[in-house]
């Protein structure tokens, strides 16, 4: 039987942690392990993460840096990468199971993206497929991977942005991903706050830039992150 470990990298999400762990909390009693980890939050995260989560870890701020050490702590045969704003559909445990006891070493969701704007839904859409027909999953998508896959490519690269990117490339190299048709749910929240066009249109251009060579810190820069050790 499978075993799976999610891993939740945070940063400052206190007003909508307890809700997104409870989310969980179903495949937490199948004996899924769920594992937390802090980027150094400056608010209540980590004390209101600590009742519903297995363990909650401190890592240096970065998805990449915080997801890699979730991995190094994880007892899964399998790992999931959950961002804190997006929901698993309900048989997200079965269908993991299903891809990876069929040969798949990784894959990931189709996702929906809730929010006020029309666009939404176009958003969404387009991901998927621009997914689908490259083999490149992005972290909305809950990207899973077996752990053996994942040490063979050395984890994720330690970029301040594009490291869901790297990681699915480097994935991609070895083994086409399972591309669920279930969905997951993640919220609009970054697309509604700066104009969905715009940040369409940022997206593509900071993705162009990287695959042409582009210095990723410089891209978070760009994006509007500030990298770890600035």
């Amino acid at each position: 039987m499978l075993t799976l470990s999610i891993i939740v990298p945070v940063l400052n999400e206190a007003e909508g942690i307890v809700a997104a762990l409870e989310a969980l909390a179903p495949l937490r009693r199948c004996g899924v392990e769920l594992l937390v980890v802090d980027g150094g939050s400056a608010d209540a995260t980590v004390e209101r993460a600590a009742p519903f989560a297995d363990r909650v870890l401190a890592a240096p701020r970065g998805r990449a840096s915080q997801m890699n050490a979730g991995a190094a702590a994880a007892g899964g045969d399998a790992l999931l990468f959950l961002h804190a704003d997006t929901r698993l559909p309900a048989a997200a445990l079965a269908l993991i199971a299903a891809a990876i006891g069929e040969g798949r070493t990784w894959g990931r969701f189709d996702v929906c993206i809730e929010g006020r704007s029309a666009w939404l839904p176009l958003v969404a859409a387009m991901m998927n497929l621009r997914s689908r027909l490259s083999g490149i999953a992005t972290g909305d998508q809950a990207i899973f991977v077996a752990r053996q896959a994942f040490a063979a490519v050395g984890g994720f690269p330690e970029l301040p942005l594009m490291e869901d990117i790297a990681l699915s490339a480097a994935l991609r190299a070895s083994s086409p991903p399972a591309c669920l048709r279930a969905k997951v749910r993640t919220s609009g929240r970054r697309w509604e706050q700066h104009g969905v066009w715009r940040t369409i249109l940022l997206m593509w251009r900071l993705r162009l830039r990287y695959w042409l060579g582009a210095d990723p810190r410089r891209l978070a820069l760009e994006y509007g992150d500030v990298p770890r050790d600035s």
